[in-house]
């Protein structure tokens, strides 16, 4: 014998107990995180390099920018509720977000062929305030043991101390017997090959106590034409912009947002002289340096227009040149290297900093072509 089933009055079957019921609140989660995530997408794509304020979110690890969609189209295939809205709301993100994730999606392609006998070995590094931290002998063995043609330095100067004395300069060129070494301010580039012009870029503009504070914050883009000899000339920009804002300061400390209005007042004019100075050089350009700027900023608009990232001929899928602290996963790529189309790149890679600084060296191959 059966038992019928009961029914409401209207006879229809009674609603089942509320412990049946699916679970809602994880697909409104997801679509609530996949709403915001694009709309942050969106502002950072109309705000970042050209509002001063959004400086602070650009310190966001740019591979967030993949992550983040990534995780909710995940979320969307284990939820049965909104699972079209959020893998849509995570597609549109990604489609978006991508370019910003500072994933080197160029290097398939691979360097500029095989380098001839006379392509030239290029060194940049910031050295992490040179040698004040006691690091000496192993700072002039990292620059002796990369055997390099062309040195691009930067922070040639102490943060806490006295900077360098004159007889760091002596030691420089002792170690280099034959090479030119030219110094402007915190920049110091050191060659084998004769440099013809060496050019500190003046920037107009900057506020008028960074301009009077002394080289080392007035020159932040070093130009030195070099002689290649048969009448070649390469132009190596030497550069280490100033950073976008202090770590010693937090978002609640009203401190925080005046350097970061001061910042971008010292950035500014420097991205300027640097776009204006490559615009009127007829001379094939190796840009290169601490740039202070992630893939995901919009400041790299500011770059001079016909340059390259050299990451083409870079075998790392997520290259990253800085960490936070000693010991922290590398999120940044704050170090570039971009070369005029005359210039080929045949190899290009992070080295190790042996312990001297928080930034990892650039170490690149390249010649002269017809471009």
């Amino acid at each position: 014998m059966t038992t019928a089933a009961p029914v409401t009055a209207a006879g229809t079957e009674p609603t089942p107990p509320a412990t049946a019921r699916p679970r809602r609140w994880p697909a409104a989660v997801l679509a609530g995180a996949g709403a915001l995530w694009l709309a942050f997408t969106v502002a950072h794509l109309a705000f970042s390099g050209r509002w001063w304020l959004w400086l602070a979110v650009d310190a966001v690890p740019p591979l967030f920018f993949l992550l983040a969609p990534l995780v909710l189209g995940a979320g969307a295939a284990a939820v049965r509720r909104r699972r079209r809205t959020v893998a849509l709301l995570a597609a549109a993100a990604l489609l978006l977000g991508a370019g910003q994730s500072g994933v080197n999606f160029h290097r398939w392609q691979g360097g500029d062929g095989p380098a001839p006998p006379d392509a030239l070995r290029v060194f940049v590094w910031n050295t992490g305030y040179w040698d004040e931290g006691g690091e000496t002998e192993a700072l002039y063995r990292s620059l002796r043991d990369a055997d390099a043609d062309i040195y691009l330095l930067q922070e040639y100067w102490y943060e806490k101390s006295a900077g360098p004395a004159p007889a760091t300069l002596d030691r420089l060129r002792a170690e280099f017997p034959g090479f030119q070494v030219v110094v402007a301010g915190e920049l110091v580039t050191v060659s084998r090959l004769p440099v013809l012009r060496q050019v500190p870029l003046e920037p107009t503009g900057l506020p008028p106590a960074v301009a009077a504070a002394g080289d080392q914050w007035r020159y932040k883009t070093l130009r030195t034409d070099l002689d290649l000899g048969g009448g070649r000339v390469l132009s190596a920009y030497n550069l280490h912009l100033p950073v976008q804002l202090s770590p010693e300061h937090g978002p609640f400390d009203g401190d925080f947002y005046r350097v970061l209005r001061e910042q971008h007042a010292q950035r500014e004019p420097q991205w300027r002289a640097l776009a204006r100075d490559v615009g009127s050089n007829p001379h094939p350009v190796l840009l290169a340096g601490d740039l202070n700027t992630s893939p995901a900023m919009g400041d790299l608009r500011k770059l001079p227009d016909g340059l390259r990232d050299a990451g083409h001929a870079m075998p790392s899928l997520y290259p990253a040149s800085w960490a936070e602290s000693a010991g922290w996963p590398r999120w940044w790529r704050l170090d570039w290297a971009l070369a005029s189309p005359a210039v080929r790149v045949h190899s290009y890679r992070f080295g190790d900093a042996g312990g001297v600084s928080d930034h990892r060296p650039q170490e690149l191959l390249v010649s002269l072509g017809d471009g």
